[in-house]
């Protein structure tokens, strides 16, 4: 390699690693502010110039979050509508994925597709009707709209998960019909376990997707003891007034959980993602 290649080869290094610090500046900047801001005194979060590091430290926001919010009784709701909610769909979209993938029945192709063409529709067009056919069955103010949808699948997570199956060896299967085995063995036995990396995406996605939805309780929650984290968060920023400390050490609270499961299950999410889709 000659001394100008060298040298083309370590520019072009350079750059790549001064972008890269950039764009982690840009992405890691909101969330160091939060920390920081969460360990401020309240003189400090509006000092002029900023104040990025917190001078003094205190830990009175969270000892706030404790007196002014019914912390625990949100984090319970929350995890109670994660759980089932992440339960619903593992259910729900690891069957509907397995009928895709690996059973042979009339116009499968076509209800795929109709499946797949759910996700084009937005969520605040169904809203307003499944609003109106939650409160005639009197769900509203409970968990049960928050939850029970998910039993019925999700066109993403079936797609997700459809593809998985599909990378799976049929000669495996095939050798499991030849020794007397079911479909259900075959997909509890077999096809289950294989799919780990597949199934802790789901599980990843749809844990994130419950942990932060607003949206949701927001529309079908109206006593204080159901709401959920973020729900609870929101009711800190008020018209009069706003406890900025005490919301950013909430929202670090909130983040953390999150953050945890992502850097436990990194890895095989990142080869669920991998391994998806690589056969159709």
């Amino acid at each position: 390699m000659s001394t100008a290649t060298r040298q083309r080869h370590l520019a072009g290094q350079i750059l790549y690693h001064l972008v890269l610090i950039g764009l982690l500046i840009v992405f890691l900047g909101p969330f160091f502010w939060l920390v920081s801001t969460s360990f401020k005194t309240d003189a400090a979060m509006f000092r002029l110039p900023p104040q990025w590091w917190p001078n003094p430290v205190t830990f009175e926001h969270y000892q706030n979050v404790f007196v002014l919010l019914p912390f625990f009784r949100y984090m319970l709701n929350t995890l109670i509508i994660v759980v089932v909610s992440t339960t619903g769909t593992l259910i729900s979209c690891s069957m509907a994925a397995y009928a895709f993938s690996r059973l042979h029945w009339p116009d499968r192709a076509m209800f795929f597709g109709l499946v797949l063409a759910t996700m084009m529709i937005p969520g605040q067009v169904t809203s307003i009707p499944l609003f109106i056919l939650f409160s005639e069955i009197h769900w509203i103010d409970t968990f049960l709209p928050l939850t029970v949808p998910s039993f019925f699948g999700s066109a993403f997570f079936i797609f997700l998960l459809r593809q998985f199956f599909a990378t799976l060896p049929e000669e495996l299967l095939e050798a499991a019909r030849l020794d007397g085995a079911g479909e259900w063995q075959i997909f509890q036995r077999i096809v289950l376990p294989l799919s780990k990396p597949a199934l802790l995406t789901v599980t990843i996605f749809s844990v994130l997707g419950a942990w932060n939805d607003f949206m949701g309780p927001l529309i079908y929650l109206t006593s204080e003891s159901k709401r959920t984290l973020a729900l609870g968060l929101a009711h800190l920023n008020s018209v009069q007034s706003t406890e900025w400390g005490v919301l950013m050490a909430a929202a670090l609270i909130m983040t953390l959980p999150a953050i945890l499961l992502f850097l436990v299950a990194q890895r095989f999410f990142i080869e669920g993602i991998a391994l998806t889709g690589t056969k159709g």
